[in-house]
C-alpha cells in the first residue's frame, strides 16, 4: 500500500530570495540627491548638451507660480536664447475628438524616421472646478514617447486664455537650445487658444474629420483665415469618400477668403493616422511652405513681429500678477468684491478705486 504524499496542495515552496532592504543610511543619500536643486548654469549645461531631464528640470521651473523660481527661469531662458530660433513651429489645433493626439503621433514619428529632432507640447485643459488636469498625452502617444528622438511635454492649461499654457513661448526656446529642430504645439481645440498659438508658430495645421457634421460649422472666418494648411483625418475604410467631398468643400471656401500677406495659398489634404497614411503628403505641403516664406522673407518677420508681441504681452501679465499679489490690493479687493456683490458700490467704481490705489 502507497504512502500518502507528506505535501499538500497548499504547501508553500521556496520564493525567490528578497534582496537586502536598502539601508537608511543609502536612502537618506538618495533623498537629499533628489532634493539638491542643480544651478541655473547646470541646467544651462545640461540643456545645451541635449539631457532631457535637464530639460525637464527647466521647464518646471519656467511654468512654476512660485515667485522665487522666475529669476532662476529667466537665467536660463536668457542662457539658451542665443542657442534657440533654430527650428520650425507648427501648431496643430481642431476640435476635441478629430484625433489630435494620434495624428501628433503619427506624423511625429514619421518626422524622426526621416532624421528630425520633435518637441511636443501638449496642452491639457484644467479644470474650472478642481483645477486639475490628467496630463495623457504621454499615455495616448506610446510609440512617440519612446522614441529617442523625441521629446513630449504635457502641460496644464491653467486659466489663461484659450487653454494655451501660460509658458508654452518660453519653452520652445528651451526646447529649441536643446537641439530639437521641429516644435510641435498642441492645442485644447477650445475657445481662444487658435489664436494664442497662431501667435507663436510658423505654420498652422487645422485638423478635421469627415461626416461628423462639422463641415459647415468648421468654415468659420477666424479659423480658416489661420489656417496654412487643413487635414481632414480619419479618412480610413467608409470614411474615404466622405473625407474627398470635405476636402473639396473645405478647397471651395478657402477660395472665399482674402489673400495671405504671406503670398501663401492654403491647401486641403486627407490623411489617416490610424493607417498612418497620407503623412508624407502633410509634410511635403509644410516643407513647401517653408521654401515660399524663407524665399520672400515673411518667415523671419513673422517672428519679429511676434516677439514684439510676447514682449507686450508678459508686460500685461506682470502687472496683473503684481496687481493681484500686492499686500495691501489683496486686502482692500475683498472688501470692495462685498460691496460690489451687495450693490453698495458699482464694479466700475470699485475697479477705478483700487486702480488708483495700486498706482496711487
Amino acid at each position: 500500500m502507497k504512502k500518502n504524499n507528506p505535501k499538500s496542495a497548499l504547501t508553500e515552496n521556496d520564493g525567490i530570495p528578497q534582496p537586502e532592504s536598502i539601508s537608511a543610511f543609502s536612502l537618506k543619500k538618495v533623498i537629499a540627491k533628489r532634493k539638491i536643486q542643480p544651478s541655473a548654469d547646470d541646467l544651462i549645461s545640461g540643456i545645451l548638451n541635449h539631457d532631457k531631464v535637464a530639460l525637464s528640470r527647466a521647464i518646471t521651473l519656467v511654468e512654476s507660480t512660485n515667485p522665487t523660481h522666475l529669476e532662476k527661469a529667466n537665467q536660463i531662458i536668457n542662457g539658451c536664447l542665443p542657442h534657440a530660433n533654430n527650428s520650425i513651429r507648427i501648431g496643430i489645433t481642431g476640435v476635441p475628438g478629430v484625433g489630435k493626439s494620434t495624428f501628433i503621433e503619427a506624423f511625429g514619428t514619421y518626422l524622426t524616421s526621416i532624421g528630425k529632432k520633435v518637441a511636443v507640447l501638449a496642452v491639457d485643459p484644467s479644470s474650472t472646478i478642481s483645477h486639475g488636469s490628467i496630463l495623457g498625452d504621454k499615455t495616448r502617444m506610446e510609440e512617440l514617447v519612446k522614441d529617442e528622438n523625441a521629446f513630449i511635454r504635457p502641460s496644464a492649461s491653467g486659466e489663461t486664455l484659450g487653454g494655451v499654457a501660460r509658458k508654452t513661448r518660453e519653452t520652445i526656446i528651451l526646447c529649441e537650445a536643446a537641439g530639437f529642430d521641429t516644435i510641435i504645439i498642441e492645442t485644447v481645440g477650445v475657445g481662444q487658444s487658435e489664436t494664442a498659438v497662431h501667435s507663436m508658430v510658423d505654420f498652422f495645421l487645422l485638423l478635421k474629420i469627415a461626416g461628423a457634421g462639422d463641415e459647415l460649422q468648421g468654415i468659420k472666418r477666424g479659423i480658416m483665415e489661420m489656417a496654412d494648411t487643413i487635414v481632414i483625418n480619419k479618412a480610413d475604410g467608409d470614411n474615404v469618400a466622405k473625407a474627398k467631398l470635405a476636402k473639396t468643400e473645405f478647397n471651395r471656401a478657402l477660395h472665399l477668403f482674402p489673400a495671405k500677406s504671406s503670398g501663401w495659398i492654403p491647401k486641403v489634404t486627407t490623411c489617416s493616422a490610424f493607417e498612418k497614411t497620407g503623412i508624407d503628403g502633410v509634410w511635403k505641403i509644410i516643407s513647401e511652405y517653408f521654401e515660399q516664406v524663407k524665399t520672400n522673407d515673411y518667415f523671419n518677420a513673422k517672428r519679429q513681429n511676434q516677439n514684439q508681441y510676447w514682449m507686450l504681452e508678459t508686460i500685461n501679465e506682470q502687472l496683473k500678477n503684481r496687481f493681484y499679489t500686492h499686500p495691501e490690493i489683496a486686502s482692500l479687493l475683498e472688501t470692495h468684491k462685498k460691496a460690489v456683490a451687495t450693490n453698495e458700490m458699482s464694479p466700475f467704481a470699485a475697479a477705478q478705486e483700487l486702480l488708483k490705489k495700486y498706482f496711487g
